[in-house]
């Protein structure tokens, strides 16, 4: 019993050995890929032959050798190559082009063949069928433009009426990018403390997010028509905000600095500026947030400075006294600091008659920043040297067991300001300014010779400026100049000098004057002394402190002696705190010198006569420097 049996002829797995290496490793050539295949069929195409005989006759004779004639139309047929009708194709192709550039040429030289066109019948045109076929054309373009815009009018009127009802998830989404949101089973609870920001305060800022639909269905009655058809204008949100009544209205931080009963300035910071009463339900959530976030700033600051205040021990205790903190900043000037709070959205109360010209922008940048930094201490604590050391301590505590410090070092590292008290010491500083601008400014309305200027440095501390004064007179700056540098402090003012040293002045505002004054008369004399070398004339004496004369209530007087160019005229001026300026004139040879018994000779006449006293208020001259030179040129003889 025989079955038959299907056998596959394929080509062997293995490929061609390449090489055989040393150590009897076979290396095998890779096989050939599509694209190799393909050039190797295509290298074995004879395009020399040019008809089908050839091939006829190629085939025929290996028909003849191998195979008998009744198989010989089969063996023809079956050695036909398979590229034979592309083949003939691209060569029936490559005739066409060749003939057609053949072509080309003659016409191109217009010698053997010329190209003429083909005349065709002209086209009948009609001008109204012309105008019927544009006005048709038109009026379908302005139909698609009609069309369009229709569109975009409906488009538009359903975008107005989607922003006119507002989605409630779209709401939720623009008030979860500024404020933390939470959800607490099936209500959404956000929270406006500065808890993140580094804030320890207790009260909680907590606030509850609900739909106004609902709110309008469950709470509010349907409103009754408006007569006339006008309806009030009202803030369209799809939610609400329940903010706790503690929260609610507005609040602020009032500081007054009285002296005798008497309001000196008036600080108000208001952290929400102006708006709409926070009472108002149809306020957006946007605003009312903000004002409660106010709220619960003013009352943290209030409760930190009202803990400081009872645990500070002053000279002059500290009260507080329900929403106000009373604080002594200098003796008969007092700080009061009060907690406003308003549900009623005002913001200033009936009583408070404080005027806008007192505002402070920089006392109220200042209770804002004390604060601020308080925060950022709390979640900003300097990193470990080395990283293995405990966090938290300082700097300068890490290095105080290598630096070996001692007791009092490391109490003094521990130490710091409170809120309270650096707010003192910047009223204390803002009073010291004060007194320094009216001194400086009364002196120079005092004094009109010399010219007093006073230049305040714009890059200054809370607690810390500084002026410089520059005592100069008209027509004669180049001539002599006297700087001043002050210092202003909280308690007490430095001054340095022109020639370096450094005074220190209390709070009290006459010892500025009394210096000022002093220097004044300083100038004048070096003034003097600097004219006088310009004019040829002879620096005798000096004297900054002289004591002959009466005494003089407020400091020293000055004086100097000048002698003219050929010697026989003396200037003698002397510069008094409170009497002004003298100048006294003496002449030399004396006048009135007669030769006694005790003295006989004529040279003692050179000695000079008496002073006489010039009397400056009768003498020409824009100021001191311009009478003194006047004098000193009608003095000086020519001989």
């Amino acid at each position: 019993m025989s079955y038959s049996v299907n056998i596959s002829v394929e080509a062997p797995i293995e490929n061609q050995i390449q090489e055989i290496t040393y150590d009897g490793t076979e290396i095998y050539q890779p096989p050939l890929t599509l694209s190799e295949s393909l050039a190797k069929f295509a290298q074995k195409i004879d395009f020399s032959k040019t008809g089908e005989v050839d091939i006829k006759k190629e085939s025929g004779d290996l028909i003849d050798d191998n195979k008998s004639d009744s198989d010989s139309k089969d063996a023809f047929q079956s050695s036909l190559w398979p590229w034979d009708s592309a083949r003939n194709k691209l060569r029936n192709a490559f005739q066409e082009v060749c003939v057609l550039a053949d072509v080309l040429a003659i016409a191109k030289d217009k010698r053997y063949m010329v190209l003429d066109p083909v005349p065709q019948d002209p086209i009948e045109t009609k001008p109204m069928v012309q105008i019927y076929a544009r006005k048709k054309a038109l009026a379908g373009a302005a139909s698609v433009l009609l069309t369009g815009a229709e569109r975009l009018k409906t488009s538009q009127n359903e975008a107005a009426r989607n922003r006119a009802v507002p989605d409630f998830h779209i709401e939720l989404l623009r008030l979860r990018q500024n404020w933390r949101l939470k959800k607490v089973s099936n209500t959404i609870i956000g929270d406006l403390s500065y808890r993140t920001a580094g804030s320890k305060f207790t009260q909680t800022g907590t606030f509850e997010v609900t739909k106004a639909e609902d709110d309008e269905k469950t709470n509010s009655p349907p409103s009754s028509p408006v007569p006339g058809g006008a309806t009030p204008s009202k803030t369209n949100s799809a939610l609400r905000v329940s903010i706790p009544s503690e929260l609610q209205g507005v609040a602020y931080i009032e500081v007054l600095c009285q002296k005798d009963q008497e309001d000196l300035c008036s600080v108000n910071v208001n952290l929400l500026g102006s708006g709409p009463p926070a009472s108002n339900p149809d306020m957006h959530w946007q605003q009312k947030l903000e004002a409660a976030q106010n709220v619960l700033f003013c009352k943290e600051l209030f409760n930190q400075l009202a803990k400081e205040a009872v645990q500070l021990q002053a000279p002059i205790p500290h009260m507080v006294v329900g929403n106000q903190i009373m604080a002594t900043v200098f003796p008969g000037i007092q700080l009061i600091i009060g907690l406003c709070h308003s549900t009623t959205g005002d913001k200033k109360p009936a009583n408070a008659a404080t005027s806008k010209t007192d505002h402070d922008h920089v006392l109220e940048h200042s209770l804002h920043q004390l604060l601020r930094e308080v925060h950022h201490r709390n979640t900003h604590h300097p990193f470990p040297h080395p990283a293995t050391g405990p966090l938290g301590p300082s700097k300068k505590r890490m290095l105080a067991g290598p630096m070996a410090a001692d007791r009092y070092e490391l109490l003094e590292m521990t130490k710091s300001e409170t809120l309270l008290e650096q707010i003192i010491k910047q009223a204390q500083h803002f009073f010291m300014r004060l007194r320094t601008e009216y001194v400086l400014d009364t002196i120079a309305k005092e004094v009109k010779d010399p010219l007093i200027s006073s230049h305040w440095n714009t890059l200054n501390s809370p607690t810390q400026s500084c002026v410089k004064i520059n005592i100069s007179t008209h027509g004669y700056d180049a001539l002599c100049r006297t700087p001043l540098v002050i210092h202003v402090g909280e308690k007490s003012l430095k001054c340095i000098c022109r020639d370096g040293k450094v005074m220190h002045m209390s709070y009290e505002p006459q010892e500025l004057r009394d210096l000022i004054f002093c220097h004044i008369n300083q100038h004048q004399i070096l003034a003097v002394q600097a004219l006088a070398k310009t004019m040829g004339w002879q620096f005798l004496a000096n004297s900054n402190h002289l004591g002959t004369g009466a005494v003089e209530p407020l400091g020293n007087a000055s004086s100097c002696l000048l002698a003219s160019p050929t010697g026989d005229r003396i200037i003698a001026v002397r510069c008094e705190p409170q009497s002004g300026i003298q100048v006294s004139v003496a002449h030399s040879p004396r006048s009135d010198f007669f030769p006694s018994r005790l003295v006989t000779e004529r040279k003692w006449e050179h000695l000079g006569g008496q002073f006489r006293d010039v009397r400056l208020e009768k003498m020409e001259g824009r100021n001191f420097l311009h009478k003194m030179e006047l004098l000193m040129a009608s003095l000086t003889s020519s001989s």
